[in-house]
């Protein structure tokens, strides 16, 4: 569904009218410059040693969803109960994660966000159109961390130095574009509700 443009930061024409809702929010933010032959890896901002154990995580994860898929045919009560565990535990994950990493002051922005890409201000003016950028952002507060590959597609130079930069997702997991969907339905709502 279109959305109405609600950013002033960036100046948009009529005509540029996007696929997805758009919130401005303050975000973790994390971008690193992909050279046009770096392969896009899913894992390019876990400096740690822990891939195998999120693998596990992760496929552990998608076998209880299964299985909550047959019992929610049986049992609905249950089903709600484990799902509810589930969600406890995902956030209790998300947690430790991020107390063990957790991003400086810099990494804060302010940024607009959907589906589609972002926009977020860079200081140095070093980003050029057609750029690939490795993103990761961290959501509060449910502190979820979508990463993805995205293009920049235009920037806006500022009087004061630095640029808007515009970027479009090439790729992005379809969990990590949920996430992203969810977090925005709920900014949404909590605008709703500060009313």
């Amino acid at each position: 569904m279109p959305s109405q443009d609600t950013t002033g930061s960036v100046p948009r024409s009529p005509q540029d009218r996007r696929e997805f809702f758009r919130i401005e929010d303050r975000i973790g933010l994390e971008v690193r410059r992909l050279g046009e032959n770096d392969s896009a890896d899913p894992d390019l901002f876990n400096d740690t040693p822990l891939d195998s154990l999120k693998a596990e995580y992760r496929r552990l994860d998608q076998d209880i969803k299964t299985h909550l898929a047959n019992l929610s045919e049986r049992d609905r009560l249950l089903t709600g109960l484990i799902t509810t565990l589930n969600s406890k535990l995902d956030t209790l994950a998300r947690i430790i994660a991020f107390e063990q990493n957790p991003l400086q002051p810099d990494d804060w922005q302010d940024v607009t966000l959907s589906e589609g890409g972002l926009a977020f201000f860079s200081r140095s003016v070093a980003w050029q159109a057609g750029d690939r950028i490795a993103v990761r952002m961290t959501l509060p507060p449910e502190l979820y961390q979508p990463q993805g590959i995205a293009r920049v597609i235009d920037l806006d130079r500022t009087t004061t130095g630095g640029a808007w930069v515009q970027a479009a997702f090439i790729e992005l997991d379809e969990s990590d574009r949920q996430q992203i969907a969810r977090h925005v339905m709920r900014w949404q709502i909590r605008q709703k509700q500060k009313q």
